[in-house]
């Protein structure tokens, strides 16, 4: 993160920092890829009424050109917009003048800027240490692919995103061509304060690197083993797991499924895994009330986290949160937003549009809606909803 915008997310302010901060003075480190010369609209305005037209529903280039012809002057005004000298209107910009720059913009740093806007935005405070609860925060690392992004020349772009198990995206990265996930994970979370964090993550990243990687961090992890790490797995499936005692249990229902999960923790000095101090089992039994079909899955992972720690209940907590980012993000992006009917494919267009759905998504998240379409429609019946949410007026 650009040294100015860590300053930004870290800045003491006398009421909470939800009211204290706009978007503007994020976006201020994005470069601005246009030519000098025929600037006509300031950057900070354009991406700013993106994002506010993508708070109120926008899906598409065209959706965000309709949205910025329909506002009102004053809300244009309050976007950034300067007014004419001559006259006192405000112009509106073309759509092809927001169809040409959001695919030319720095997605790194636009990532940076969102990411910090709603770092600094949150009300929680920031952890200081590394014992459970609000000391303890958790973030999940999973990667998302907009089928949409595809050519026929070109595979569809992978973005890496980590996303605080409350709803916020934190940092997103793009997956270089010809590689994978792996490579892409200490640089996603370098920009990121992970001192008194805990990070989740499934088996793709259950790597002796990125756990050696978190622990120089400050970070602690609780990685899922799976049968791709052999040795690990049979070491822990091996475990005497029925004579260790039951740590948790708690029973679920959503819509059809009833899930109930049973977690064990088991304390070993002989791990198999670079600082790994504690081994979990979780048995989570599953049952279909349409058919009544009943299925058993034993989990095992192992964390960073030392004995006394966190609660069987918290451990669990934080196991569960993982699949926040699949059900909280990447399935609100594939539904709400159609992201993979999207065919946005122009340089960085894919990767810009995500982020404007990720900071939709974590604003609306932050402002306590469970239900984003209806948070969405919501913002689009009134235009001061989403620049107050932005923090513009």
């Amino acid at each position: 993160m650009p040294s100015a915008l860590e300053h930004l997310a870290h800045a003491e302010a006398p009421v909470p920092l939800c009211d204290a901060v706009d978007l503007h003075r994020f976006l201020a480190g994005v470069p601005d890829p246009r030519d000098a010369r025929g600037r006509r609209y300031p950057l900070a305005a354009l991406l700013s009424a993106a994002a506010a037209s993508v708070l109120a529903g926008a899906r598409s280039l065209i959706a965000i050109g309709e949205w910025l012809a329909d506002v009102p002057a004053w809300a244009l005004r309050a976007l950034g917009f300067p007014p004419d000298a001559l006259t006192g209107t405000v112009p509106v910009p073309h759509p092809g003048t927001v169809r040409r720059l959001l695919p030319r913009i720095d997605a790194d740093l636009l990532d940076a800027a969102v990411g910090a806007f709603l770092d600094a935005r949150r009300t929680a405070p920031t952890p200081t240490g590394v014992g459970p609860g609000p000391d303890l925060r958790p973030i999940a690392v999973d990667g998302k692919v907009p089928r949409g992004s595809r050519t026929a020349e070109t595979p569809a772009v992978t973005l890496l995103a980590a996303m605080a198990h409350s709803g916020e995206v934190l940092a997103q990265r793009q997956v270089t061509d010809k590689s994978n996930e792996i490579p892409a994970f200490a640089p996603l979370l370098d920009s990121l304060d992970l001192t008194g964090t805990l990070i989740t993550a499934d088996a793709l990243h259950t790597q002796h690197d990125h756990s050696t990687y978190l622990r120089e961090r400050g970070a602690h992890y609780i990685p899922i083993v799976k049968k791709n790490h052999p040795g690990l797995h049979h070491q822990l499936r091996r475990l005497p797991w029925a004579e260790i005692a039951l740590d948790h249990k708690d029973r679920t229902r959503a819509h059809h499924p009833l899930e109930i999960r049973r977690p064990k923790t088991a304390a070993f000095a002989h791990l198999d895994y670079p600082h790994a101090v504690q081994a979990l089992q979780v048995v989570r039994w599953r049952r279909d009330l349409t058919d009544g079909k009943l299925t058993i899955e034993r989990l095992y992972l192992v964390n960073s986290l030392p004995p006394g720690a966190a609660s069987g209940a918290e451990l669990a907590a934080f196991i569960r949160g993982h699949w926040l980012i699949e059900n909280r993000l990447h399935h609100v992006r594939d539904r709400t937003f159609r992201e993979d009917d999207s065919k946005g494919r122009t340089n960085h267009l894919p990767r810009t549009m995500a982020s404007l759905r990720n900071l939709a998504i974590g604003l609306h998240r932050q402002d306590g809606a469970t239900n984003i379409a209806a948070a969405l429609r919501r913002a689009a019946r009134d235009s001061r909803r989403p620049l107050i949410a932005l923090g513009l007026t």
